[in-house]
Order: C-alpha cells, then sequence, then structure tokens
C-alpha cells in the first residue's frame, strides 16, 4: 500500500501513474480539478483513486467480506440505458474503467456514501438510512433470486418512464455532438480503423472529435467518429483503458483492464455496440446509450424505489462470480442491519474532509 498522502499529492501522483498508461488531454484534467471543487458529490465521482486509498482503513471491518469480480467505481450516476440486438431498452451499469476484485461490500458502501452525499446535496430527499435500507434490500433480494437484467419493455414501466424522460427532446445531445472541435493533429491509426469499423456502413464521411465526458475518466483522451447516415447524425467513441485505481492505490501487481471479463460475465443483456480492443473501449453514443443524472429524472419519482434497482443491479455484477454467492448470503445474515448506513457515514465523512481541504487549495491557487 502507498502512503496515505495529502488529497493534492495522492492526485498529482496518480495522474502521473495513469499518464504513463493512457493518453492524457492537460485542459481535461484542468477542468476535473474544478469540477472535483464544486461539490462533495462531484468530488467522489472523480476520485475512485483517493477512494481507494482510504476504504480499506476507514471500513476495515468490512475488508474480510467475500471478495468478487466488482464494478469499483460505483455511484448513483454510474447507471444508464442502452439498445440490446433487439432494439430493447436496457437499463443497467453503464461504467466498467476500474473494475477489479474487492470484498463485495466495498460496491455497497461507495454506492450508499454516493446517496449519503446527494441527500446532504438535496439531490436526494429521502433520508440516508432509508437509502441504504433500499440499496441493500434489493441488493439481497437480487442474490436470492439469481437476478434479472432491467429490461424496459415489458416489465418496469415505472423505470422506463424515469429513463425515457431525458429522451423527448434529442435536439440539444446532437448539436452538443456537432460542437465538438475537430481533431487537429494526428489520430492514432488502428483507433480511426476501429471507430470507422463501428459505423453502421462503409464509405461515410467521418469526422473524428475530441469529447470531454465523465468525471473519474475525465482528463482521458477520448475520440469521438461522427457522420451522418440515412437522415440523421451518429456516433462513436474510442475511449482507453488501463488497470484500475485500485491497484495503484494499494501498490498491488498491475493486471490489464478488466471491463471485458465483468461485462461478459455479470448478469446483464449485451450491447452489440460496446467492445473492447485489447485497451479500447469503442462504444456507440445517442441519448438513449448513456447514464442518467439525477438532475435528469423527473421531479417526484420514487427514490426508494430506483435504490432498490440500484442494489438489485450491483447483485446482478457480483453474480459474475456465482461461487460466491451462498457465502455472500451468509455474510450478509452474520452482519447488522444498519452496517451499510454506519459505513456509507464513515465514508462520507472522509470523502466530506477531503473535499473541503481540495476545494480551500483550488480556491487558494485561484486566488479567491
Amino acid at each position: 500500500m502507498l502512503p496515505l498522502v495529502d488529497i493534492r499529492e495522492a492526485s498529482r501522483a496518480y495522474e502521473r501513474w495513469l499518464g504513463e498508461r493512457v493518453p492524457l488531454v492537460r485542459a481535461d484534467l484542468a477542468l476535473k480539478h474544478r469540477l472535483m471543487s464544486k461539490d462533495v458529490f462531484s468530488f467522489l465521482r472523480a476520485t475512485f483513486y483517493r477512494w481507494a486509498q482510504l476504504w480499506p482503513d476507514v471500513s476495515h471491518e468490512l475488508a474480510d467480506a467475500p471478495a468478487v469480480l466488482a464494478v469499483g467505481d460505483l455511484h448513483l450516476e454510474n447507471f444508464g440505458t442502452w439498445r440490446d440486438a433487439e432494439g430493447r431498452l436496457i437499463w443497467g451499469v453503464n461504467d466498467f474503467d476500474e473494475v477489479v476484485t474487492l470484498p463485495y461490500t466495498q460496491d455497497l458502501v461507495r454506492l450508499g456514501t454516493s446517496a449519503l452525499l446527494a441527500v446532504e446535496e438535496s439531490r436526494l430527499t429521502l433520508s440516508a438510512r432509508r437509502g441504504c435500507e433500499s440499496i441493500l434490500q434489493g441488493y439481497t433480494e437480487s442474490l436470492r433470486t439469481g437476478g434479472g437484467a432491467a429490461v424496459l419493455a415489458e416489465r418496469y414501466s415505472w423505470l422506463r418512464d424515469l429513463a425515457v424522460a431525458r429522451l423527448k427532446d434529442q435536439r440539444p445531445y446532437w448539436d452538443h455532438m456537432r460542437s465538438l472541435r475537430t481533431v487537429s493533429g494526428r489520430v492514432d491509426e488502428r483507433v480511426r480503423r476501429l471507430l470507422v469499423a463501428a459505423m453502421p456502413a462503409r464509405g461515410l464521411d467521418v469526422r473524428v472529435a475530441h469529447r470531454q465526458a465523465g468525471a473519474g475518466s475525465l482528463g482521458r483522451l477520448r475520440i469521438v467518429a461522427l457522420a451522418n447516415w440515412l437522415g440523421g447524425m451518429i456516433a462513436r467513441e474510442a475511449k482507453p483503458l488501463t488497470a484500475s485505481a485500485w491497484l495503484w492505490a494499494r501498490n498491488a501487481p498491475l493486471a490489464g483492464p478488466r471491463y471485458a471479463e465483468l461485462i461478459g460475465r455479470a448478469v446483464r443483456v449485451p450491447d452489440p455496440f460496446l467492445a473492447v480492443h485489447g485497451e479500447w473501449l469503442i462504444r456507440r453514443l445517442a441519448p438513449d446509450c448513456s447514464r442518467i443524472e439525477l438532475a435528469s429524472l423527473p421531479r417526484g419519482h420514487d427514490e426508494n424505489r430506483l435504490l432498490w434497482m440500484m442494489g438489485w443491479e450491483t447483485a446482478n455484477m457480483h453474480m459474475g462470480s456465482p461461487h460466491q454467492r451462498r457465502s455472500i448470503l451468509a455474510d450478509l445474515g452474520r452482519r447488522k442491519k444498519t452496517w451499510l448506513t454506519k459505513a456509507a457515514e464513515r465514508m462520507s465523512e472522509a470523502v466530506s474532509r477531503d473535499w473541503r481541504k481540495w476545494r480551500t487549495a483550488i480556491r487558494s491557487s485561484q486566488g479567491r
């Protein structure tokens, strides 16, 4: 394990490490630093590398829980939609950049912590205790019953209504895509070929642009191929992948990205437009194929039900390690009902302390 240092030094060290493994865009990193100071929820999303340093010490009593292939960087806004091979709308976890083997409790505590921080910032209206209870109930029920993907066709009409609320006017999305800056330099020829091959037809007039997106992955080079096809715009994105920040934080032996491993093993409906080619992720971009931000959800939605489904989907991911299912259920049975709430409260305090230090440092550097 690396020694615990100040959040600013931890960030510099992680970015140096990351820059040795994937192409970084310095202007995007500067934007990430500003967004991290905006609010503690954004800070949490952007700093899984710091979480990986803090969690084992703050939640040491959870470290001996059964291990699974985990999402790692799980939070309330790491859920979204995509279309399957039948054109059906699917909902679930939509980012696997930080996949690594961890105690199953880690994903749940990070998800619960993001819920607590969202409550503190009035992004959610339910109580912290009730939110964690809903996550844990959904998770446990999914494990007990074998889980099941959220296909928003015949079932989950309430979830479908939440997901499609943001799709009514898609023009702002495509207007934003059109505004993306064309890449001025040379694009890696292999990446260009992968993007062109992912298009639905050959010979399209493709424009290659640079995109800023995400929070945890903001700063990594993102290349987008844009084209018009049969009367409308289409987009494909290439994003570099590398080992999880967890391995950096724990000074553990490095491995390649495990993105494809988890999506291939979890209880999940495949996205036919998503593919991992070595250390590059290629995927379709569209309004119906993106993460769902809390701010885009309609007012008055059932927050308990949504968090229950997030717990359910987390278990879908962990059932990619099927040999641990019984062990996890037994471990859950031995824990007190409030274990997740208490662990999330401790982590939210630790994250908030770091955020306040980061915000002060950023303001000082800006002369405020």
